[in-house]
């Protein structure tokens, strides 16, 4: 059993950057169990909280991840699939999702979410020159919510869902693919010979992992989903979703982009 001082420690530095070698070095705990902690599999003492109730992570009180409200595996999509967490000064953390301004409907809809994950605290949004709006928010808890959170791209590490988030996520999977499709995907029209006409889903990430997480979603709601793999390592993964009766349930929470 590891001294709580050296969980603490070790996700400590894990949010400030430095990777799960220099972790073990600095507290002398394997790189298999630093990956556990730093994934959200923390050792049951420290479940919740510790012995004061307080979280050994961020220094809060004690997170009920099973008390996270709906909006929350919404906006898991939408940090999958477009976000990105960034460190500050005294423990704080930015939470910050890249939407496209053509769509302000989608950027109402995230920053709500992110209210009602965060009530106490500001979110803001913020147009950038890049055609593109950044919903973002300050909070010390962000890395206790997105174990995903680390050093570089997404797609360069390895990302899986802690086994609270896939409880959340098996739950509500609707609001996790829509999460996802939002960000990074979309509704389309595809043509054929004659006329043809059939609406499809489709979601494309670089990241394999990600990719993965959502066809178990696509899985939970008996949707039937095909991939296309590109000739690239480097390039996104297509997940196309087509059959009729799945667009239309998609449709029900989803719909095209507006």
């Amino acid at each position: 059993m590891h001294p709580e001082a050296t969980v603490a420690l070790a996700l400590r530095l894990h949010a400030e950057g430095f990777n799960n070698c220099e972790v073990s070095r600095r507290t002398g705990v394997s790189r298999p169990t630093i990956r556990e902690w730093v994934n959200g599999r923390l050792p049951r003492s420290y479940g919740t909280g510790n012995s004061e109730g307080r979280c050994p992570r961020c220094g809060n009180d004690a997170h009920r991840f099973d008390q996270l409200p709906i909006e929350y595996v919404y906006l898991l999509g939408m940090y999958l699939g477009d976000g990105c967490i960034s460190a500050h000064p005294r423990g704080v953390h930015r939470l910050r999702i890249s939407l496209d301004v053509r769509y302000p409907g989608i950027v109402r809809e995230c920053a709500a979410a992110m209210q009602a994950v965060v009530p106490r605290n500001r979110v803001g949004r913020q147009l950038r020159p890049c055609s593109c709006y950044e919903v973002n928010a300050y909070s010390k808890i962000w890395p206790c919510l997105f174990p995903q959170h680390g050093p570089g791209m997404k797609h360069t590490r390895p990302i899986y869902l802690a086994r609270w988030q896939q409880e959340l996520a098996e739950t509500w999977p609707d609001q996790l693919l829509k999460g996802l499709i939002q960000s990074d995907g979309c509704r389309f029209i595809n043509t054929g010979r004659g006329g043809w006409r059939q609406p499809r889903y489709v979601f494309s990430n670089v990241s394999t992992d990600i990719t993965s997480i959502f066809c178990t979603a696509c899985d939970c709601l008996g949707l039937r989903w095909t991939a296309a793999f590109p000739a690239s390592e480097t390039a996104a993964v297509a997940i196309y979703v087509s059959r009729k009766a799945d667009v239309a349930r998609l449709d029900e929470f989803v719909g095209p982009k507006r």
